[in-house]
């Protein structure tokens, strides 16, 4: 079996780049992908997203070490094994990212990634549905389908209504010129279905003659004479070689990237020897630089009975689910998400570096209630911690899951963010707007006030809000910690890019799927030969008192 492009996993960014590659029909592409069918309720409907990445039919089950600065507790790290990757387990919150975001990927060493130069390919692969914001900026006829949050209970305009009276802005379009503020979330929903890359991309690209998928799973990477030429996989019982006549492209995630790296020869010359692996191309990049968004809740008790918990009940549930089915309509039609804010954390930064999530409801991703009864939450926490952590081989066994450290809250500066973020929290719930809504805090509660009580609630409750990135990480070729090149090919090896979250040399402002899915974009363009589309000079706005003023 071969093709001219193998491209390994059917996530965000290896989706589009089965659809870019193959639609003009001249080349041939096929797509490795060990997951299975994204069929079923517990995928499509948006309001069952706390099943799907914890069933292990579609998530690859992944853990990290123990986390020494978070008491040792060992950290789920979900990852999407099925077709549509982490788009088809994510909680479908779309977020572009900041403009200067980019901007500084470019500064590292990623030239033709600052921010006038992906807008483009955000507008392509997007179709915007918004009924307010930047038009010039958004893209309105794209494959992916972006909506504005289903306000389905009073509490998610309070919240953007108690940031406007805590004195920060609201954003007509978060993803649009003016992140910094309170909004409408935006979602990746489109008639009450979730809309994955997978629906967006894969398939309509599968009806191509051209575009195949095996579902398989992949090795190494085979590599003769300095080139990569195909995919060693396992199917069937039987390990054997899909070839590649041009190119193999990696977009496994920032897990599985890195370790199909190394397993493949390519990585820090120590590691791999310490596994008896051949080194292929030194390259002490891959797997470090690991960065994640960490958050906590921050719950409050509903003294009116507004918020989705009526549904948080056996009954309740299968009546959600019996109208989503019926009707494609209802609360199962929405991720609950109804809004979102970025702040600044301190005077003298140029742009948001916290982020909120806002739900009706006081739960947590796994759908456990942290209290019985009526309630709602923030998810709240820095968006640029300067914690690394790695991705390491554990044996040289294909079949072996990676070692994952995310080595949070190394420094100082991540506890003085994060009780700050908790602070300005509080501050937003204590309102006017939520006054005929807030009742007790119920975590980290009320007498948890202190540097050492705070601290000791983050300690316990902090959680990923599962945005892996970076353990491949894109510069220039001489810059001894890249692993890519800006045209996303592995330095040291010919016929081999990467193309996905690993390659983000600093995570972006906020949640990864639209990042991820422009990687993928952008990078059919470079595998193709391709012009680039021609950059848009589009000025994000910036607070004019960022130096002196937090808001």
């Amino acid at each position: 079996m071969e093709a001219d492009f193998v491209i390994v996993g059917a996530g965000s960014a290896g989706c589009a780049m089965a659809a870019r590659l193959s639609e003009d029909g001249r080349h041939s592409v096929l797509v490795i992908e060990h997951g299975g069918t994204d069929a079923g309720p517990f995928i499509q409907m948006p309001g069952a997203l706390s099943f799907p990445m914890s069933m292990r039919r579609y998530d690859w089950g992944f853990r990290t070490e123990p986390e020494p600065h978070l008491g040792g507790r060992r950290m789920a790290v979900p990852r999407g094994k099925v077709i549509g990757g982490s788009s088809s387990i994510n909680g479908m919150v779309w977020v572009r990212g900041h403009a200067r975001d980019f901007d500084h990927w470019a500064e590292a060493g990623a030239e033709g990634w600052a921010f006038a130069d992906v807008l483009p390919y955000f507008k392509r692969l997007e179709c915007w549905h918004g009924d307010e914001g930047d038009a010039e900026w958004r893209g309105h006829d794209g494959p992916v389908h972006v909506t504005r949050a289903v306000q389905a209970t009073p509490l998610g305009r309070a919240f953007v209504e108690a940031g406007r009276e805590a004195g920060y802005p609201v954003s007509a379009d978060y993803n649009g010129a003016a992140q910094e503020g309170f909004a409408v979330m935006e979602r990746s929903i489109w008639h009450g279905r979730r809309w994955s890359a997978a629906t967006a991309y894969l398939k309509p690209a599968l009806r191509r003659p051209n575009c195949d998928l095996v579902r398989a799973f992949a090795r190494r990477v085979v590599i003769s004479e300095g080139r990569a030429t195909g995919v060693e996989v396992a199917r069937g019982g039987r390990v054997e070689v899909i070839r590649a006549r041009r190119e193999v492209i990696l977009a496994a995630s920032a897990v599985n990237t890195p370790k199909l790296l190394m397993l493949s020869g390519i990585g820090p010359a120590a590691h791999l020897a310490e596994h008896g692996i051949p080194v292929l191309a030194d390259r002490p990049g891959v797997g470090g630089n690991l960065q994640d968004h960490l958050e906590v809740y921050v719950q409050m008790a509903a003294t009116q009975p507004v918020t989705l918990f009526r549904h948080w009940n056996l009954w309740g549930k299968a009546r959600v689910g019996a109208q989503w089915l019926l009707t494609g309509g209802g609360p199962g039609a929405t991720n609950g998400f109804e809004a979102v804010g970025f702040i600044r954390s301190r005077a003298g930064e140029d742009y948001p570096d916290i982020q909120f999530h806002f739900l009706p409801i006081a739960v947590s991703y796994d759908g456990r209630a942290a209290a019985e009864g009526h309630g709602f939450q923030a998810h709240v926490g820095p968006m640029r911690s300067p914690s690394r952590g790695w991705v390491r081989l554990a044996s040289g066994d294909p079949g072996a899951a990676p070692r994952i450290c995310f080595n949070y809250m190394s420094t100082e500066q991540d506890w003085q963010d994060f009780r700050t973020a908790i602070r300005l929290t509080r501050e937003i719930f204590a309102q006017t707007a939520f006054a005929p809504y807030a009742g007790a805090e119920i975590q980290p509660g009320a007498a948890a006030q202190g540097d050492a009580d705070l601290d000791a609630f983050i300690r316990e409750h902090a959680e990923s809000a599962y945005h892996p990135c970076g353990t491949a990480r894109m510069g220039r070729a001489e810059d001894p910690g890249a692993v890519v090149d800006p045209d996303c090919r592995v330095i040291g090896v010919d016929g081999l890019r990467v193309a996905d979250s690993s390659i983000f040399p600093r995570i972006t402002n906020g949640n990864l799927n639209a990042p991820s899915i422009m990687v993928g974009e952008k990078a059919a363009d470079h595998i193709l030969g391709r012009a680039p589309l021609p950059p848009e000079n589009l000025a994000p706005v910036i607070a004019p008192n960022w130096q002196t003023a937090q808001r």
